[in-house]
């Protein structure tokens, strides 16, 4: 981050637009007034260069997760523990502050940008259904499945009583996963797969690279969930039945 002090914050953040936090919290102008190279905008504002070079360079760091993992030899509880503690919170965390930028950011450039009006439209139907989504996941399907599997592991003669038919709360799950994909396959194509047009600011540019990230994530989050899991779940409640 030392190389960026006397690059503009407009060049910063199209390098990286995970910087665009970062410089919403010390209020330092990235779009329309981002030609002020970082280090005239630390000192006019008097904010301490060391402190946002570490911050910044903590929002661009890179946390990959391989796809050779072996998700499906993981035991089915650190299973459901990923896919809350890394997909879930995920979702709590960036879904309610990408909604409220999206929203202004449409309201106040409505003139300028009308097809955006039709986009936060589309991620205001999907944001409620993802949160109602992950509630009833995160308080009943995963407690009611780790249940089941600590039944089964135990051996507990009476197992078979905890089983109480995951099918039918199941294909709620699955129907929600259906409209899930209908919405992000609407957000696709009505953000051309996320790429703005050429006239398109900043700010514009950093919401779409957002938006293409929660739909990265998704497709993971579903991938755990529906090929992995839910099966898991199912051949768990047949063995016990057998019992």
């Amino acid at each position: 981050m030392m190389d960026d002090f006397d690059r503009p914050i407009r060049d910063i953040v199209i390098t990286d637009y995970r910087t665009a936090d970062i410089f919403k919290k010390y209020q330092l102008g990235f779009c329309c007034t981002g030609n002020v190279a970082l280090k005239a905008a630390c000192e006019a504002k008097g904010i301490d260069f060391g402190v946002l070079s570490l911050e910044l360079k903590e929002s661009t760091k890179n946390l990959v997760v391989p796809n050779f993992l072996p998700f499906n030899e993981w035991k089915i509880e650190f299973l459901i523990d990923y896919i809350f503690n890394v997909h879930h919170t995920y979702m709590y965390l960036v879904v309610p502050s990408l909604s409220e930028s999206l929203k202004s950011f449409t309201t106040s450039h409505q003139d300028k940008y009308p097809e955006l009006a039709e986009v936060s439209t589309i991620f205001t139907e999907l944001t409620a259904v993802l949160m109602k989504h992950n509630r009833h996941e995160d308080e009943i399907i995963f407690p009611y499945i780790k249940q089941i599997d600590s039944a089964l592991r135990r051996k507990e003669p009476y197992g078979n009583l905890f089983v109480r038919t995951l099918r039918k709360p199941l294909h709620m799950v699955e129907q929600e996963h259906l409209r899930i994909q209908q919405l992000l396959s609407t957000l696709q194509f009505t953000t051309n797969y996320f790429t703005p047009p050429e006239t398109a600011c900043i700010n514009y540019g950093v919401i779409y690279k957002k938006l293409e990230e929660l739909n990265n994530n998704l497709t993971q989050h579903k991938h755990l969930e529906q090929d992995l899991l839910f099966p898991k779940a199912i051949a768990i409640e047949q063995k016990l039945l057998q019992v």
